[in-house]
């Protein structure tokens, strides 16, 4: 198979797949805001998804990636045991104490996310949750490396299905906070009973070896900080919003977040593709010029796409939400774009895992991360719920500029001076857009105009 062929096939396969995903979830968001009209009991439900998804990403400790890295050094397949055996020995450990602790702590929690101690049960149930997400992610990998996409895209249909079905029936007869958080945990243990049916064989505490893990953890210790500014650039402006504004903001910006992830269609579809074909295509001998130009085509794709969707969000929010959901649709472009800008930024960042410098990895996502909690503190008492989405933006962009100035001094990327001026333009276009209130009335002839206009400039 191509190279060409074999990522825009695992690009669409998993789009399709992250469409289905997402597609769900997004339909039911109307639904579930109706279901639950007080929006600061959808801001406590977020807060603790945030808490799961903070644990998560420091109990899986980089294995993930590193299991992804070390699984294609050797074809023969008792290596690709050993290397996923040794993998879940790690994370078995590291989740579990990492669910105890939040169980242990549950109190101290509670009161550090909600200044009272009202919700240590749900934070227990959180901690458990935690576990088995973490779990999860490295039993489905099997599938994920071996390019099983039917399973996946059966997988993004049937869970979501399931996770929504308990929620809805929980909300109506039980509570309205114990729907929202049932479904999300009934979803993870759904979802970590399939895949060990599925990759059971591909476990076994026979095969652990130490030698691996140490390999695998030379390279997903480093990246423990990359997951956790991740979790800051995604979480950490709910709980500065709770703090300082209130949880019924954080509410509205939920809701806002998650309309906004119509981009992680493109964005899940990517890293689906993306991390079989790159680290598959690694060899090769003009892989960076290859991995230039797919950073290039996304970042025109991201560009187009924001400018094209800006007049239509105030009018989409009005259809589908009522009362002060509405008002979620003040974050919603700066949060569509940032998973956009992500996917340029793992482009970029993927070179330098291959050579193994994941370091500059973390430098480089810190520095967007940094900027973002700075520009929440400020922002937030002036903006409110924008100023939270467009620090978060803004820290996305550095990111994205660091780590791709970094790569292009390793010889790693090449990036051509017409897309850093299409690039250039485009920003100015947004700030403009942020700093002067312009309130969606240019014309469907100029987005088309401007369209063209990019188009014909790369093309030269």
């Amino acid at each position: 198979m191509s190279r060409a062929k074999l990522f825009i096939e695992n690009f669409l396969v998993y789009g399709l797949v992250g469409v289905i995903g997402k597609a769900i979830p997004l339909i039911m968001l109307p639904i579930i805001t109706r279901l639950v009209p007080d929006t600061s009991i959808y801001g406590i439900s977020d807060l603790l998804r945030v808490l799961v998804s903070f644990g998560s990403a420091f109990a899986v400790l980089g294995m993930y990636d590193a299991m992804f890295r070390m699984f294609f050094d050797d074809e023969d397949k008792d290596h690709k045991i050993a290397v996923c055996s040794s993998s879940l020995f790690v994370v078995l450990l590291s989740s579990t104490l990492t669910g105890l602790f939040i169980v242990i702590f549950s109190s101290e929690l509670s009161k550090l996310l909600f200044s009272t101690d009202k919700y240590q049960i749900w934070i227990m149930l959180m901690g458990i949750q935690t576990t088995i997400s973490s779990l999860g992610s490295i039993i489905m990998a099997p599938t994920r490396m071996q390019n099983k996409r039917r399973v996946f895209v059966i997988m993004n249909i049937v869970g979501p299905v399931i996770s929504y079905s308990i929620s809805v029936a929980f909300i109506l007869l039980v509570d309205p906070l114990f729907g929202l958080i049932i479904g999300g945990f009934s979803s993870a243990l759904f979802r970590l009973l399939v895949f060990w049916k599925l990759n059971y064989s591909w476990f076994s505490f026979k095969r652990i070896n130490t030698r691996l893990i140490k390999d695998m953890m030379k390279i997903g210790v480093p990246l423990i900080p990359t997951f956790l500014i991740y979790w800051i650039f995604s979480s950490f402006d709910r709980i500065m919003i709770s703090n300082m504004i209130g949880t019924s903001y954080n509410g509205i910006y939920a809701v806002g977040a998650r309309m906004a992830q119509v981009s992680q269609l493109i964005y899940t579809g990517f890293v689906g593709g993306w991390s079989y074909f790159n680290y598959s295509t690694m060899k090769d001998k003009d892989h960076p010029e290859i991995v230039s130009m797919v950073f290039e085509y996304l970042g025109v794709i991201s560009m187009l796409t924001i400018i094209l969707i800006m007049p239509l969000i105030p009018l989409v929010f009005k259809i589908l939400f009522t009362g002060d959901y509405v008002t979620g649709h003040v974050v919603t472009p700066y949060l569509f774009l940032s998973p956009l800008l992500l996917m340029l930024f793992q482009t970029s960042a993927s070179q330098l895992l291959i050579v193994k410098k994941s370091y500059w990895v973390t430098i480089s996502l810190a520095v967007g991360a940094g900027l973002n909690v700075v520009l929440n503190y400020f922002l937030i008492p002036i903006l409110g719920i924008e100023g939270a989405a467009i620090a978060t933006l803004l820290g996305y962009l550095s990111s994205v500029i660091t780590v791709s100035v970094l790569a292009s001094m390793k010889k790693l990327l090449k990036i051509h001076w017409k897309f850093l001026v299409v690039s250039g333009i485009t920003t100015v276009f947004f700030l403009i857009k942020s700093l002067v209130k312009f309130k969606y009335n240019y014309t469907e002839h100029s987005v088309i105009y401007m369209s063209y206009g990019y188009f014909a400039f790369l093309q030269g």
